[in-house]
């Protein structure tokens, strides 16, 4: 198969609820962080915040009322409560086997997470394919979280990767904002909890269920026809 050498391919991965089975945890840990400060935020609406990142989810959630000056600390109530979780995460069936199959196809593998430093650290452990991954995003590397796009432009400029030659995976609305920005296009998983006509309305080319649905029509999928280019 003739490859034009100059130009790479790649595919950034979104972590939490894409490749690791999280979100629900970030969910309750948000919620947990609200009750803390005495408010009252229901499950269902951080659920379907979740996949932003923190500063945005809190101006999402509480509005631009809201005391600013407890920002921060929800954030870190957050990361403290979630933390505790971190021996009990899981990768979704299949994530380490995609993140391989796409790297023996010559793909360049990025994370594009804007978890924390050391949060990436055990989301990266957890998943256990580092000889697939090119870079990896976190929290540090964007001024603004998702659905700014400056994660995955981060991303891109960690790796020399061009939004033309790259798709995204993801698992959130906001993932799929994010990368319309950038005019990348988009495979949205479902596995994070989020429904098909919500992904698609938001600008998702293509839906699988999960890792392992999608490793297993690798050939047929967006993944698969870039790697053929």
């Amino acid at each position: 198969m003739a490859h034009n050498s100059t130009a790479r391919r790649g595919v950034l991965f979104d972590v939490d609820g894409t490749l690791v089975d999280s979100n629900y945890l970030h969910a309750v840990a948000w919620w947990q962080a609200f009750r803390r400060m005495d408010l009252d935020v229901p499950m269902s609406s951080v659920h379907r915040a979740i996949g932003m990142g923190g500063d945005k989810l809190v101006e999402h959630l509480l509005g631009e009322d809201r005391d600013k000056d407890q920002d921060e600390k929800l954030d870190a109530t957050h990361g403290a409560i979630f933390s505790t979780w971190w021996p009990a995460l899981r990768s979704f069936d299949g994530a380490r086997e995609l993140l391989l199959a796409c790297a023996d196809r010559d793909l360049t593998i990025v994370l594009a997470s804007s978890a924390s430093g050391p949060e990436l650290e055990v989301l990266r452990t957890v998943i256990d394919a580092d000889s697939a991954i090119t870079a990896a995003t976190s929290s540090a590397d964007a001024e603004n979280s998702k659905p700014s796009p400056d994660i995955l432009q981060s991303a891109l400029d960690n790796s020399s990767l061009t939004a033309g030659e790259t798709i995204f995976v993801g698992d959130s609305v906001w993932d799929v904002k994010a990368a319309a920005e950038l005019e990348i296009p988009t495979i949205g998983l479902l596995c994070g909890g989020t429904g098909e006509a919500e992904l698609r309305d938001a600008g998702a080319t293509e839906i699988w269920e999960n890792p392992r649905q999608l490793l297993e029509n690798l050939e047929s999928s967006m993944l698969g026809k870039l790697a053929a280019r």
